[in-house]
């Protein structure tokens, strides 16, 4: 793990190839899992305020399930606030579009409607964040569904940080992500 300005990062996000491939993996990360995207607390307020504008854009199966879970619920196995699931499967954010699975919350904030463009867990996906004492984790999440995503990232030559980051920009500021360039640059050159 490398240490930038407090948070730990995996050197498998300077290793590993990827790139969303949706054409491929159709949106399978919002509907696989058994549990909604993780949302942070400062998230909640953002999607009790934004709620009104996702609403219309969702099929009537995200729109009962927020009005029956709220806009966000808890995680049975770690108490963890995350989306709500439509009957256990998809999340009820998701849109569903010539055979594609997107986000609803990024629909809303890509029509203006809405000011909040989706959970940061959702944002920097494939990279999972893990909370420790001391501040932050990174991690890579390896995931079959996402198959698809590597070989077009291997293809394009797009390294798991260099595809987040506008997510990782926007957790961490542009400051943060220059340190991270360097030390990619840094482990890159020692390792290969």
């Amino acid at each position: 793990m490398i240490d930038i300005d407090g948070v730990w990062v995996s050197p498998d996000l300077f290793e590993e190839h990827f790139h969303c491939d949706l054409s491929r993996c159709k949106g399978a990360c919002c509907v696989e899992g058994d549990a909604g995207a993780p949302i942070e607390e400062t998230e909640k307020a953002h999607l009790s305020k934004n709620l009104e504008a996702i609403l219309p854009l969702l099929p009537p199966s995200g729109q009962e399930a927020l009005s029956e879970q709220g806009p966000w619920t808890e995680d049975p196995t770690d108490g963890e606030a995350v989306t709500p699931l439509v009957m256990g499967r998809h999340c009820a954010y998701a849109i569903f579009k010539d055979g594609i699975t997107l986000c609803g919350m990024e629909a809303a904030w890509k029509e203006g409607l809405s000011d909040f463009r989706k959970p940061i867990s959702c944002h920097l996906y494939p990279i999972r964040i893990q909370k420790i004492k001391s501040g932050d984790c990174l991690h890579y999440n390896r995931w079959f569904i996402c198959s698809p995503a590597c070989d077009c990232g291997l293809q394009k030559k797009i390294k798991v940080y260099e595809f987040c980051r506008e997510a990782l920009v926007r957790k961490y500021g542009a400051d943060w992500y220059g340190k991270l360039e360097q030390a990619a640059a840094w482990w890159l050159e020692q390792n290969i």
